[in-house]
C-alpha cells in the first residue's frame, strides 16, 4: 500500500491538538480492529489489516512531539521516519500493543483463540514474554559553525550515563546468587485480568508489581549498584556530524544512550543541531548568500572582482557593464551539500549585488559628477523606472 500522508490517515488537519489526534486514532483503531473483521472476506480483512498498521504507524509520529515536528520538516526522509512494521507488530522501535496500550489504557493481550490480534499479525505480542529493560535515550546539542556544516565534523562528547555494573556484570546479583523465580507472576512477567471493553471481553495485562515485570526477583542484591544493574559513569562518545545538516536537525547515535538495567536493551543519543550566524554569509537552504558591494566605476564599467568562499578561498568573478543594485549572480556548486537523505548534489553561492554610494566627494570627484548629472545616459528611462517599481511592489505581495 502507498504510503499515504500521516495527517490524511488520521483524517485531521496539521494543526490537530494531540487530543485531536488521539481520538481519531481511537475511532480508526476500533473501525478497522481484527475482532471487527468477523464473517468479512480475505480481501476485506487484509484491506482492514493494512489500514490499521497505516494508523498505528501515523499515531506513532503524531503523538510523539519531537518526530512531529521532524515530519512536518522533512516528511518521510527525516529522521527516525523509517523502518515500518516488523513481523512482530513493531514499527521504527514502538510495538503495536505500546502504541494501543496508550490509548485504551492497561496492556491488552488481543487474541485468546477468537483469531484476533496476534494471528491478525501473524507474531506474538510483547507482553507474552519478560520485560525487557531498555535504557533512556540522552540528548545532547552542538553548535557548528558555516565551514563546519560545508565538510561535515567529529565531535567529542563527554557523557556521564547509566552503564553496566563492572561487580555483578549487569545481572543486579551479588557474587554468583541467582535471581528466584517470581511467585507473584510465577516466572511470566505480568498479571491477567479480564474485563469489558468496546471490543468485547478482553485480557488485560500489567507489569508484575513483585518483579516489576521481569519473573525473576533478586534476594541477594549487588552491594555496588543495589540490584539495578547500573551504575553512574562518564564515557567519551564520538558523533559523526555529515556535511549539509541544518539547525533544528537530529543526528542519532544507536546504543550510546543510557544502558537498560539488568542488561537490557541500551538507549540512544540524539545530537540536536544549531547552527551559528556567519559574519559572511546568509545561508538559504543549500546555497549561500553574499551581499557583494561594488563601486560605482565597477558597476558602470564592468571588471573583474573577487569574493570570499565558504572554504576562506578567493574567487574572480566577472560584473558585466552597467550592473544594476539588486541583481544577483548565481554560481553554481559553490554552496553546501545536501545530506544524505535530504537531497542530492550541492547548493549555489548566490551574491546579491549592490553599489556603494560615497557620503563626501573631493572637489574634483564632485565636478567630475556634476558634468554627467545632465546627461541622459545617466537618467532612467520609464521603463528602467517600471521594472524598478515591479521589484519594489514584489516585496510586498
Amino acid at each position: 500500500m502507498a504510503k499515504r500522508d500521516y495527517y490524511e490517515v488520521l483524517g485531521v488537519g496539521k494543526q490537530a491538538s494531540a487530543d485531536e489526534i488521539k481520538k481519531a486514532y481511537k475511532k480508526l483503531a476500533i473501525k478497522y480492529h481484527p475482532d471487527r473483521q468477523a464473517g468479512k472476506s480475505e480481501a476485506e480483512k487484509k484491506d482492514a489489516e493494512d489500514k490499521f498498521k497505516e494508523a498505528a504507524e501515523a499515531y506513532s509520529v503524531l503523538s510523539d512531539n519531537t518526530k512531529r515536528q521532524q515530519y512536518d520538516q522533512f516528511g518521510f526522509n527525516g529522521p527516525n521516519m523509517g523502518g515500518g512494521f516488523g513481523g512482530g507488530g513493531g514499527f521504527d522501535g514502538f510495538d503495536i500493543n505500546d502504541i494501543l496500550n496508550s490509548v485504551f489504557g492497561g496492556n491488552f493481550n488481543f487474541g485468546g483463540g477468537g483469531g484476533g490480534f496476534e494471528s491478525f499479525f501473524g507474531g506474538g505480542g510483547r507482553g507474552r514474554g519478560q520485560q525487557v529493560h531498555r535504557g533512556s535515550d540522552l540528548r545532547l546539542k552542538v553548535r557548528l559553525n558555516l565551514q563546519e556544516v560545508a565538510s561535515g565534523v567529529t565531535k567529542k562528547f563527554k557523557v556521564r550515563k547509566d552503564c553496566t555494573c563492572p561487580r555483578c556484570n549487569g545481572s543486579g546479583a551479588e557474587g554468583n546468587s541467582i535471581p528466584e523465580t517470581c511467585n507473584t507472576c510465577h516466572g511470566s512477567g505480568y498479571v491477567l485480568r479480564s474485563q469489558q471493553s468496546l471490543f468485547g471481553m478482553m485480557q488485560t495485562q500489567s507489569p508484575c508489581p513483585e518483579c516489576q515485570g521481569e519473573g525473576k526477583v533478586i534476594k541477594n542484591k549487588c552491594t555496588q549498584c543495589h540490584g539495578t544493574g547500573l551504575v553512574k559513569d562518564e564515557e567519551i562518545i564520538e558523533v559523526q556530524i555529515p556535511a549539509g545538516v541544518q539547525d533544528g536537525m537530529v543526528v542519532t547515535v544507536p546504543g550510546k544512550g543510557n544502558a537498560g538495567a539488568h542488561n537490557g536493551v541500551n538507549g540512544d543519543i540524539q545530537v540536536f543541531i544549531t547552527e551559528e550566524q556567519n559574519d559572511t554569509f546568509v545561508r538559504d537552504g543549500n546555497d549561500i548568500r553574499y551581499n557583494l558591494l561594488l563601486d560605482f566605476p565597477t558597476a558602470a564599467l564592468g571588471g573583474k572582482v573577487e569574493v570570499p568562499t565558504i572554504d576562506n578561498k578567493k574567487l574572480a568573478v566577472t560584473i558585466e557593464p552597467g550592473t544594476q543594485p539588486g541583481k544577483t549572480l548565481r554560481l553554481r556548486g559553490k554552496g553546501l551539500p545536501a545530506v544524505q537523505g535530504y537531497g542530492y548534489g550541492t547548493g549555489d553561492m548566490v551574491l546579491n549585488i549592490s553599489v556603494y554610494v560615497p557620503k563626501t566627494l573631493s572637489k574634483d570627484e564632485k565636478k567630475a559628477l556634476e558634468k554627467m548629472q545632465d546627461s541622459d545616459n545617466f537618467k532612467a528611462d520609464s521603463t528602467t523606472k517600471r521594472n524598478v517599481f515591479e521589484k519594489f511592489r514584489s516585496f510586498f505581495n
